[in-house]
């Protein structure tokens, strides 16, 4: 796994360094493959492809997989015109946890250009403890105010400063387990 992890991490680099960013549709769950796709492309065989199995993790389970399609349809509807709107429809997202894997990497990405578009801000993922976040999404299906406050207290206008972008996709994947001194041991 910690092969396809860095593999992963090169591919998200660069989608930013290379600007296919700017053609990843924002909001939808288009745009939500498109990036997943980016990311895993030639690692699974699933990448960019919606679930068609029930997943959990952690005694969590996710939408139902009979469901997932409808349930996407509806969270791409979901208005984001404001911070809490923005942040609901995340929670929604990691709800439905749409593919088999690597969901968390692709919605911050997708969370963040959402983020930039709308009020010209995106997270400073470095700053963000991983063991709070991890906590306030489990807990964000019940009440998504923890995960606001810790979000909106991180939050940049420094919407294209690559420092704050690399350094979040490594913290976000640093949230799944990977670190990259692994690599260099």
């Amino acid at each position: 796994m910690k092969n396809i992890d860095k593999k992963s991490l090169e591919k998200a680099y660069r989608l930013f360094e290379s600007n296919d960013i700017h053609k990843i549709e924002v909001g939808t769950t288009k745009g939500l493959m498109q990036i997943h796709d980016y990311l895993f492309e030639g690692l699974f065989d699933f990448a960019g492809k919606i679930r068609t199995s029930n997943i959990s993790k952690g005694g969590i389970r996710f939408a139902n997989s009979l469901y997932l399609q409808e349930v996407l349809l509806k969270i791409e509807k979901m208005p984001e015109s404001n911070f809490e709107e923005i942040i609901a429809k995340y929670v929604e997202m990691n709800i439905a946890h749409p593919f088999l894997e690597g969901n968390g990497r692709t919605m911050r990405i997708w969370l963040d250009l959402i983020l930039k578009m709308k009020l010209k801000q995106v997270v400073n993922w470095q700053c963000v403890d991983k063991t709070l976040y991890l906590q306030a999404m489990e807990r964000s299906p019940v009440n998504d105010l923890e995960l606001r406050t810790l979000l909106k207290a991180n939050l940049s206008d420094k919407v294209n400063d690559r420092e704050i972008i690399f350094k979040g996709i490594e913290q976000s994947y640093y949230y799944e387990g990977y670190k990259k001194e692994d690599d260099e041991e």
